[in-house]
């Protein structure tokens, strides 16, 4: 999915909103244990639950990975199930990967190739050819981490070097590897305030926010400080839309929740769409 496509979604649904899959077992409605996959299941019903309201969504591949094989088989069919069934909503593969150019290809034949993610998630610690394997393949997007929303992000990412936090070379110099049409970066709610800042190193970028609900970022300050021209924001909220309800109607109460995002993302996009 190419920038204008991404774009041309907010402003239809009127939201910004991404929908975080992290799937526990130990969290599922009962009565989904009964299924032959309780993982697919759930997330079939979620999706069709939250599709008209979301622009995005985010499995993070550590849920699905812990479980093994079965873990992967579920993972592929909600890949799947999403790319033909909702083929204009933002996939987004929350791996985190990052390892020296050979491996990373690998990684992104993985995302890319074999399951048809639109994006992935990438930690840029050991540089530019640890992300530049992502940047390769037409349509697609590597989603650099820059500033994430734990609390352990201070550890490293605000430490100052040549004057000026790490989390801003990150900024600064992988802008150097790719644009505002194949690179995003992932930008803490938790670091709301910060976001101003933020925008004047990558004004253009789009920026995917997690944070938002269970976390306790403010989804107003992250449209204030970090909205763009083109919205230039995909916010995440996993925990509090998808485990809203734990009944035989988690799958309606998700849908509300996701409803009561996009109302929210609507006005805010009207007051700060610049």
């Amino acid at each position: 999915m190419n920038r204008q496509e991404l774009i041309a979604q907010i402003t239809k649904k009127q939201s910004f909103l991404c929908v975080g899959l992290d799937t526990e077992m130990a969290k599922l409605p009962a009565h989904l244990l009964r299924e032959d996959d309780p993982v697919f299941a759930f997330n079939k019903a979620i999706i069709d639950a939250t599709a008209p309201y979301t622009v995005a969504y985010k499995p993070n591949i550590a849920f699905y990975e812990c479980y093994g094989i079965q873990g992967w088989r579920s993972l592929e069919k909600t890949v799947e199930y999403v790319h033909s069934t909702y083929p204009e909503i933002f996939l987004i593969a929350d791996a985190k990967r990052g390892d020296i150019g050979n491996t990373s290809k690998m990684y992104a034949q993985a995302f890319f190739e074999n399951l048809p993610f639109d994006s992935v998630t990438v930690a840029p610690y050991m540089g530019e050819d640890s992300v530049t394997p992502f940047l390769s393949y037409v349509g697609k997007w590597a989603i650099v981490l820059a500033l994430t929303s734990n609390k352990g992000a201070f550890d490293f990412q605000c430490l100052e070097s040549e004057g000026k936090e790490l989390y801003k070379h990150v900024l600064e110099t992988s802008q150097k590897w790719g644009s505002d049409e194949t690179m995003m970066y992932v930008v803490g709610a938790t670091k709301a305030a910060m976001l101003h800042e933020i925008r004047t190193i990558v004004p253009n970028h789009f920026l995917l926010v997690p944070g938002v609900g269970a976390q306790g970022g403010n989804l107003h300050e992250v449209a204030q400080y970090g909205m763009n021209s083109d919205c230039g924001l995909l916010v995440n909220s996993s925990r509090a839309i998808i485990f809203a309800d734990n009944t035989e109607q988690f799958a309606q109460v998700a849908g509300e929740k996701a409803k009561e995002m996009q109302m929210e993302m609507a006005a805010l996009l009207k007051e700060y769409r610049k």
